[in-house]
């Protein structure tokens, strides 16, 4: 059982452990017709106080599949880690990926089978949104609950956006024993080629970028490293959030509710980038 740590590092922003709980094998990885090279980076609101914060996240190469986790912030208001949930449902959603056997193009994987796994094994208190996605063939397979989601790049322009899924302003679905189950989940399958890229990212993410911001930021950084692609973009994802005089989603989101709003939401941030090669 491999297990990837990515370590704290001495700069501004730390990203947090990667966890990789899937058996490895390059049976797969060498049949697969198209790959899917990832790279993460989190920064949690508050350093200093909560450095694990509430975000999640994990990546498995060998399944080809990523996935982040928001756990839901008022569960702090009744002495429960917020961040306890999302950790455990992405360790439990690794773990249920790595008891998969392997096969080629990863044929066997039912995303909504593994998040009704993870979720029946994640019996703490709390709740999360989540967003799951696996690369299967030529498509990628996602799972959605709440306003985690992901877009797709294609020649250097925004070419898909995930939906989200909410029940008024800033409430999101979310999963949790007290909360949604795994059947609100939505499943979407988007065919993908050579030289896609995949950013995938909790709501800190694309509530204080446009998508159009991500697009740019990307084509900006052409030539660099997943990893170092998802640290711009959440830098500047909490460049924004900290700003109270910025263009961002939340503030349109809110002035369209009625509500007065100016500048970033502050709010963990994780992004994951994909190059699929």
């Amino acid at each position: 059982m491999g297990i990837i740590h990515v370590k704290e590092s001495n700069q501004r922003y730390s990203s947090l452990s990667l966890f990789s709980f899937c058996p490895f094998s390059t049976h797969s990885m060498e049949k697969n017709s198209l790959k899917m090279v990832s790279g993460a980076f989190y920064i949690p609101k508050d350093r200093m106080y909560n450095p694990k914060g509430e975000d999640a996240h994990f990546i498995c190469k060998e399944k080809q599949t990523v996935g982040v986790a928001d756990g839901v912030g008022r569960w702090i208001e009744k002495g429960v880690d917020s961040g306890l949930y999302a950790r455990k449902l992405m360790s439990n959603f690794a773990a249920a990926l790595g008891n998969y056997p392997t096969m080629e193009n990863n044929q066997n994987i039912d995303l909504k089978k593994v998040l009704q796994k993870a979720y029946s094994k994640t019996d703490n208190e709390g709740s999360s949104t989540t967003c799951i996605l696996t690369l299967r063939e030529n498509s990628l397979h996602a799972a959605n609950v709440g306003d985690s989601g992901f877009m797709l790049i294609r020649d250097r322009a925004e070419f898909y956006k995930s939906p989200i899924q909410i029940k008024g302003f800033n409430v999101p679905y979310q999963l949790g024993k007290s909360a949604d189950k795994p059947s609100v989940a939505q499943i979407s399958t988007l065919p993908v080629q050579r030289g896609d890229v995949v950013i995938l990212g909790t709501d800190g993410l694309f509530d204080n970028l446009f998508t159009s911001d991500i697009q740019n930021l990307v084509n900006l950084l052409s030539g660099a490293q997943p990893g170092q692609v998802a640290r711009a973009v959440a830098e500047h994802a909490y460049y924004n959030s900290i700003d109270k005089l910025a263009a961002t989603p939340f503030a349109k989101a809110s002035f369209a509710d009625g509500r007065v709003h100016y500048g970033g939401k502050k709010d963990d941030i994780t992004v994951i980038v994909s190059f699929i090669i």
